[in-house]
């Protein structure tokens, strides 16, 4: 584990583990860093770039969206034949394009926009982006760079929404507690550009898509919403969503639906025909990656699924009941052992109590406080959970950790784990206990990581 552990000097809790841990913390922090680096496009990228158009007929036109955008434009670049033309656009999330390296050269232009709510940035790099296919012949090569996050960032209202309507619909998806899938279903029958749409666009040319995955299953069409990928969704699917969770739209969008206006590329489309996809990092390879590290300091470690998803604080309790478990004895899981898990949960945003603001935090920080709030102060049990993009939801951390004595620590705070989550404020429960766990933009998304240490 040689990648760069953000330090952390806090007494790590009550027991010592056996062995080469020292900080169980510093650990836990280490085997993030482990399956951060594994997904980094530059350490993935160069098996899956296809053949350069012959200058003399065609070009290579590099489009993409994503909170990996940054990262995996700059690995085209440097690994790109210096002799091969290359231009284009991608689209990040604001702070997440990665220092360029001395001597890289630019020819992908990168700009920023928001995330989870889009904004007229973000708009405007869509109809940019849009308007680059224009004039693609069947010589000219496409590579598409697709990471989560592109939902919002990538966005082109369909005809008849406006900007504040399709920022007013993601609020409310964002709050509703709808999975992933749910949600990129009902974003991609709004958009212009999403569900398929961008590959049609740039018919004729080949169309090669490099994405990593940031969804459970890692169904490419699903994946920032797919704007190079068949969509199998219906508009029929994506008005049952609107209902399911009571998302209110004006009568104009539910008739478009209602009539299939705004339906999808299907599969089977002509508009796919040569196209090709490379899926460069994956949740599960992040989960082995880090497995290996600790097996490689002699403890057990256990994979439960890449694909958990659920409300964020039952996951946590689950994930407590399997600890405690293995820190009596019993149960699947031989100590002193990792308990490892990756997957997108949701958190669905509770009204707070007459004057109380709402809380601040992610699905990473709720899943630990369900966690705290199980564990009871188990002995011998810490856990890290984290997003693997450094952001937690929108705030400044990437999530939250647990130590045996989490409870008595905030109650001496006079922090109570239930008023929290009421509010949905995870943020507020662990940063008075120094217990953030905070990175920066990572530039790469596989989704959600979580550990927990057993011994």
């Amino acid at each position: 584990m040689n990648a760069p552990i953000p330090s952390h000097t806090r007494n790590p809790g009550s027991g010592k583990p056996p062995g080469p841990i020292e900080s169980p913390l510093l650990f836990l922090r280490g085997l993030y860093n482990v399956a951060v680096q594994r997904a980094l496009p530059l350490h993935n990228t160069a098996a899956h770039l296809p053949t350069p158009p012959d200058p003399a007929k065609g070009r290579t036109l590099v489009l993409g969206a994503g909170k990996a955008g940054g990262a995996m434009a700059q690995a085209v670049e440097a690994l790109w034949p210096a002799d091969a033309p290359l231009s284009g656009l991608v689209v990040t999330r604001y702070g997440h394009t990665p220092p360029r390296p001395a001597g890289l050269p630019d020819r992908i232009e990168v700009v920023e926009a928001s995330h989870p709510v889009p904004d007229a940035a973000g708009l405007q790099a869509a109809e940019r982006i849009l308007k680059l296919t224009q004039g693609l012949t069947a010589d000219d090569l496409v590579l598409c760079l697709i990471s989560g996050g592109g939902s919002s960032l990538l966005t082109l209202p369909a005809e008849g929404i406006s900007l504040q309507l399709k920022q007013d619909i993601n609020r409310q998806l964002l709050a509703s507690g709808a999975n992933i899938a749910e949600m990129n279903c009902l974003r991609k029958h709004l958009s212009r550009i999403k569900g398929g749409r961008l590959a049609a666009a740039c018919a004729p040319a080949r169309v090669v898509t490099l994405t990593i995955s940031d969804v459970p299953g890692d169904d490419p069409s699903i994946i920032a919403s797919g704007p190079t990928v068949a969509d199998a969704s219906t508009c029929a699917d994506a008005l049952a969503i609107l209902q399911r969770y009571a998302i209110q739209v004006p009568p104009e969008v539910e008739q478009a639906l209602k009539s299939g206006d705004w339906e999808t590329p299907k599969p089977g489309d002509t508009v796919f025909v040569g196209h090709t996809l490379g899926m460069i990092a994956t949740p599960q390879q992040s989960l082995e990656a880090a497995a290996d590290a600790a097996r490689a300091m002699g403890l057990n470690a256990y994979i439960l699924s890449d694909e958990i998803e659920g409300e964020s604080r039952e996951v946590g309790k689950v994930h407590a009941a399997l600890a405690r478990a293995a820190a009596r004895g019993l149960g699947p899981f031989q100590k002193p052992c990792v308990i490892l898990s990756g997957g997108e949960t949701t958190v669905t945003l509770k009204p707070p109590a007459a004057g109380t603001p709402r809380g601040r935090g992610g699905r990473a920080g709720e899943f630990c406080l369900g966690l705290a709030q199980a564990l009871q102060g188990q002995a011998g049990v810490w856990a890290l959970a984290a997003d693997t993009d450094g952001i937690d939801g929108i705030e400044d951390n990437a999530g939250a950790q647990v130590t045996p004595d989490t409870l008595d620590r905030a109650g001496a705070l006079g922090l109570k784990v239930d008023a929290h989550l009421q509010r949905n404020d995870a943020y507020g429960f662990f940063a008075p206990l120094g217990d953030l766990v905070t990175t920066g933009p990572t530039h790469t998304n596989v989704n959600d990581f979580r550990a927990i240490l057993v011994v």
